[in-house]
């Protein structure tokens, strides 16, 4: 796994994905010091989330859509996006939500936790709803700790029965769609001949 952290980059793809984790690490900096401890502490999370994709080897375009939907919904947050533009939030627990489950799902699959859905019988429903499920299940955390964050952090943090129920409602149909590009997302990604005799 250290191997793979290491490895240079194939592809302008792979490149732009990794300028996309090189922008976190800047923006834990330009955060904590804008905008204090709390926001730079929120893009070190964001920085080890990213690492998971290229750890894993997955698809670089997934790899481009995580590190951009992550990237994105925490400036939004740390910037009060949330709060200027209310509607934003909705397409950000879409995009952030449905990935972010994929991306666990995937661990949980190469960990042996769960089932590789090629190996079942209906490998395209079976990923829908294991992913589906992830992500439900991330957005009631998600939620809960932004009931912590408001009660016991700031209360500036939007919270509310509606607020809850669209993020989850979003969430889960982010979760769906990536759901059903399971099949996508999972492909190994083709390497250079050079690479794959090495």
């Amino acid at each position: 796994m250290m191997r793979e952290a290491l490895r240079a980059p194939v592809g302008p793809a792979e490149v732009f994905a990794d300028v996309l984790r090189l922008l976190a690490v800047v923006s834990i900096v330009v955060a904590g010091i804008g905008w204090g401890p709390l926001s730079g502490l929120s893009f070190l999370g964001v920085l080890a989330a990213m690492l998971i994709p290229r750890l894993l080897h997955l698809r670089a375009g997934f790899d481009i859509a995580f590190g951009v939907a992550v990237l994105f919904s925490t400036w939004s947050s740390v910037l009060g996006i949330y709060h200027t533009t209310r509607w934003w939030d909705v397409p950000m627990h879409f995009a952030a939500n449905g990935l972010c489950a994929a991306l666990l799902f995937v661990v949980l699959v190469r960990f042996g936790v769960l089932a590789d859905p090629a190996t079942l019988r209906r490998p395209r429903l079976s990923a829908t709803v294991a992913t589906t499920a992830l992500g439900l299940s991330l957005g009631v955390l998600w939620e809960l700790f932004e009931w912590f964050g408001r009660a016991f952090i700031d209360e500036a943090i939007l919270v509310g029965y509606a607020d809850t129920l669209g993020d989850l409602l979003a969430g889960g149909l982010g979760s769906l769609a990536a759901g059903l590009s399971m099949r996508f997302l999972m492909a190994r990604p083709r390497v250079r001949r050079a690479e794959a005799t090495a």
